[in-house]
């Protein structure tokens, strides 16, 4: 199985971890999780689900039992994972926080997920980070700029419309699509844009 890291740090919007997580967790990956402090918090505080820190249960995240994930603690820098050897195809920070994306343009590796993220970039694979942020800064584009510049997918957390959504739920996948787009794995969570032809001739 192909191996993705998914990095969830304590930016709002937790719940596009967790859209993600139950989708990738139904293909045949490999899934590697390591969660901030902060983000136990976010997790509690806008989804309503208590995860232990030592051995998070994934079942209350997923809402159903899986046996493809692995959960590494957020200080383990020495985690299998944080080698530059272990076959990663990309790692996905979702939701990431404004700390974590500066702190990894500026080649900051204090924890497991930033890290894994320098890891990612200086050996060419694919890194796709979620901000959920807004107003931004400067101090904060040009962070992203410089990620960019790096490789890196910057996808921010911004829903569509066209596609007439009609729940939370489906403004949440509209972006969790967008992540699998770019992860190249096929899904059916928002239709396919069909556009609209001109007839005349």
């Amino acid at each position: 199985m192909e191996n993705i890291v998914v990095g969830i740090t304590g930016a709002s919007g937790v719940v596009y971890a967790q859209r993600l997580l139950q989708v990738l967790s139904k293909n045949d990956i490999s899934l590697h999780i390591s969660i901030s402090d902060a983000a136990f918090k976010v997790i509690h505080h806008e989804l309503g689900i208590d995860l232990p820190c030592e051995k998070p249960n994934y079942d209350a995240l997923l809402g159903r039992s899986a046996n493809n994930i692995t959960y590494y603690n957020n200080s383990n820098i020495s985690a299998t994972i944080a080698g530059s050897q272990f076959p990663v195809k990309a790692m996905v920070i979702v939701p990431c926080s404004m700390n974590t994306l500066c702190s990894i343009a500026c080649g900051i590796a204090s924890n497991l997920i930033q890290r894994v993220a320098n890891v990612t970039i200086k050996e060419r694979r694919k890194l796709i980070m979620v901000p959920r942020e807004t107003p931004l800064s400067s101090i904060h584009l040009e962070s992203m700029l410089k990620l960019s510049s790096a490789g890196t997918c910057i996808l921010p957390a911004m829903p569509g419309f066209y596609h007439n959504p009609g729940t939370i739920a489906d403004q949440v996948d509209f972006v969790v699509a967008k992540i699998l787009d770019m992860l190249e794995i096929k899904h059916s969570l928002i239709p396919i844009w069909q556009g609209e032809n001109d007839d005349t001739k």
